[in-house]
């Protein structure tokens, strides 16, 4: 920021009116090659409880290895609560779930798709959250489904960054947890007595930032303009599903037009959601012309959802960039202020980049009728993108 403007912490506290907690340590995990051995070791070594919510929970080694984990701990006497999205995690096989609760695993499903109450079955939990024994967090855009084992070194393996978290920021993560987790009616009044003083584990100072599932606005949406307005020599998002609305175009397009390098990176050919993809590339010609660079990665999926800001602060989690994220589903973003943090975030990002094709603005004015038309069609229905 200017001499004459506030610090971006400030900004983001002022208008979101959330603090960041200070004295944590952040690592980041690349790829499920890190990721899963890192978050096993994490269920291994409870000893009092683990607290573990997601979106994604489909099939594969990967996730055998999970159930059969958490089913352990259980068995050993530690508290395993399990919440499970019930559209995300439609694929899971039932013997999953009956191997976690033969072994006194507490499973809930959020939202139940059968259910009277249809008003709530297109608003779901999209957060990865899993706590440990209450002082040992880790969240992100992982899902436990063999898509995103391995290194992402062809397309069977996909692209994604986790994030493991100690101090007295996983206070607040574990809050995003049993949110979601008291809607479900899991038993809340045993966990009073279990609430760990956090010492100083770092010297990052991390916001927790949660949204919850709505048809408006959401702090997620407020946070993700405020990080374009901050921003004033680089703004990197590196995002999964990229639909944005009119506001948030515009807010690059600022940004962009008072000279910061603004760089998009989306998936390319192997994006798993082609409708999504078609509906977000409507807005690319307009972001073009605004002076935004939009890259696709072409190794494989890419799944993360990051945002940088000038080498010093970060938001990571489980929002992308698109409207169901902004205004429809349960979201929980971490905005990390720690440059040696970012610097790795940046790394990666350049590194990702010798894998992207740019979109060039002229070559993208003369994409066939067909291309136009089909992103038109979408546009009814991108609020489910």
């Amino acid at each position: 920021m200017t001499a004459q403007s506030p610090d971006k912490e400030l900004v983001l506290e002022g208008l979101l009116g959330i603090p960041f907690f200070d004295g944590n340590r952040i690592d980041v995990l690349k790829n499920g090659v890190e990721i899963f051995p890192a978050m096993l070791d994490a269920i291994r070594e409870a000893r009092e409880s683990i607290e573990f919510l997601t979106f994604v929970y489909w099939q594969g080694d990967i996730a055998v290895r999970f159930a059969e984990a958490l089913a352990d701990r259980a068995r050993a006497g530690v508290a395993v609560r399990v919440l499970l999205d019930s559209f995300g995690a439609r694929p899971m096989r039932d013997t999953l779930i009956e191997t976690m609760t033969e072994a006194g695993v507490d499973v809930r499903w959020f939202r139940p798709l059968e259910t009277w109450r249809v008003w709530t079955i297109d608003n779901r939990t999209h957060r990865k959250i899993l706590i440990v024994d209450g002082r040992v967090g880790f969240t992100g855009g992982v899902g436990i489904a063999s898509e995103w084992e391995g290194d992402a070194r062809d397309v069977t393996e996909w692209r994604d960054s986790h994030f493991r978290i100690t101090g007295p920021a996983v206070h607040g993560l574990r809050g995003a947890f049993l949110g979601n987790w008291a809607e479900s009616g899991g038993e809340m009044r045993s966990l009073a007595d279990h609430v760990p003083r956090l010492e100083r584990a770092g010297e990052a100072r991390l916001q927790i930032v949660r949204s919850t599932a709505s048809i408006a606005w959401s702090d997620v949406t407020t946070l993700f303009d405020l990080m374009s307005e901050i921003a004033r020599k680089q703004l990197r998002i590196a995002t999964a599903y990229f639909v944005p609305d009119d506001d948030m175009v515009q807010h690059l397009v600022d940004a962009a037009g008072r000279g910061v390098t603004v760089q998009i990176m989306l998936p390319g050919a192997h994006s798993d959601q082609r409708v999504s993809q078609l509906a977000g590339e409507a807005e690319y010609r307009a972001l073009l012309e605004g002076g935004v660079d939009i890259r696709s990665y072409e190794k494989t999926m890419l799944h993360t959802k990051i945002v940088t800001v000038d080498g010093e602060l970060a938001c990571i989690g489980s929002p992308n960039a698109n409207e169901r994220s902004m205004r429809q589903d349960d979201e929980v973003a971490v905005v990390v202020s720690h440059p040696e943090t970012v610097a790795v975030l940046d790394r990666h990002f350049d590194e990702d980049l010798a894998h992207c094709q740019d979109i060039d603005l002229d070559a993208w004015k003369d994409r066939g009728i067909g291309q136009r038309l089909l992103e038109t069609a979408m546009q009814p229905f991108r609020r489910e993108f």
